[in-house]
């Protein structure tokens, strides 16, 4: 199974939360978990690490706090999840690094699996901050017998 770790969808929640406000809004540790419903700590060390990796701001005082250092348009959810995840990669093989894997030199799918790491890579640096805060819709896409089959698009017309 493929899964996003609780701190990455906990990133995702959070940096969503800030995006339904302006831009220029600051908000501090302590209202985006009670606003979340996230313990302090959680929150602390996920904005650490997204300040760290250059997507949020940090502003010190008594009305201070953390902001987006793009507008969510600008920002795509492979970047938020390569913040907290790490360099994405469905397999050892779709990385950059050779040798993490014993079949690497005689893998028949290693090429494929490369392809299918970078299709799902490109579609999550399509998506960006402000669609994840919209309703969503499902609409059609063609399946792998040719059939119509229900997959998701955004209300607003753009479709993933």
């Amino acid at each position: 199974m493929i899964r996003l770790g609780k701190l990455t969808d906990y990133g995702l929640v959070l940096m969503s939360q800030m995006a339904r406000q302006p831009q220029s809004s600051l908000h501090t540790a302590r209202d985006l978990a009670v606003q979340c419903k996230l313990p302090l700590p959680t929150v602390s060390k996920i904005l650490k690490v997204l300040l760290q990796n250059g997507l949020l701001s940090s502003h010190r005082g008594i009305k201070g706090g953390y902001g987006l250092v793009r507008e969510p348009r600008m920002i795509s959810i492979a970047e938020i999840i390569s913040a907290l995840e790490g360099p994405f990669a469905l397999t050892e093989c779709s990385t950059d690094v050779t040798g993490m894997c014993d079949l690497e030199p005689c893998c028949p799918i290693k090429d494929n699996q490369r392809i299918i790491n970078r299709v799902v890579q490109e579609s999550l640096r399509d998506l960006m901050l402000s669609d994840l805060i919209r309703p969503m819709q499902l609409a059609a896409m063609r399946g792998q017998k040719n059939n119509i089959v229900p997959a998701s698009s955004l209300i607003s017309g753009r479709v993933q």
